[in-house]
């Protein structure tokens, strides 16, 4: 739909992984506002490879100096959240090599970051990354992989929504 709801009817939009892991059930994530659901639905992928691409076409509301979190709002007006580790913000973007800017209009499968892993991991942090839909209540989601799954970026669809 459009802007105000009028046009085209709503297509059912899958996001991409966003990196190669394994799938993690967004309440096994150690940090409460992810795992109780407060920013919205979704799931986690522990990375095995150091790139983060796009999971969805849209533009970028947000992109934190620090590399860690984007923000992506889809031309539906899905709100889309992508953090990298847990409470890795304050890591100040040692490690997160950014390669887009906010307000950028970027596609699936872009590259958004080239992050150490293994940078997060030495300095204590967790590296779950979470994929969210932040306006959850407006755009209701499905996930489509169980935790355990491996998943490859760019080629395994782990959300649907409407």
């Amino acid at each position: 739909m459009g802007l105000f709801g009028f046009g085209k009817k709503k297509e059912k939009v899958e996001l991409k992984a966003v990196v190669d892991g394994i799938i993690k059930d967004l309440k096994n994530v150690e940090d409460e506002v992810f795992s109780k659901g407060f920013l919205g639905e979704g799931l986690a992928i522990v990375p095995k490879s150091n790139n983060f691409y796009a999971p969805v076409s849209g533009e970028l509301s947000s992109v934190f100096p620090t590399g860690h979190a984007f923000g992506i709002n889809t031309d539906d007006g899905a709100e889309v959240l992508i953090h990298i580790g847990i409470d890795t913000v304050q890591m100040e973007g040692d490690g997160f090599d950014l390669k887009v800017e906010q307000g950028q209009k970027i596609k699936a499968g872009d590259l958004l970051v080239i992050c150490d892993i293994d940078n997060i991991k030495n300095k204590g942090y967790k590296t779950d990354t979470i994929l969210i839909i932040t306006n959850s209540d407006d755009f209701p989601s499905e996930q489509l992989v169980t935790e355990g799954s491996e998943v490859k970026a760019n080629e395994v669809s782990v959300i649907s929504f409407k």
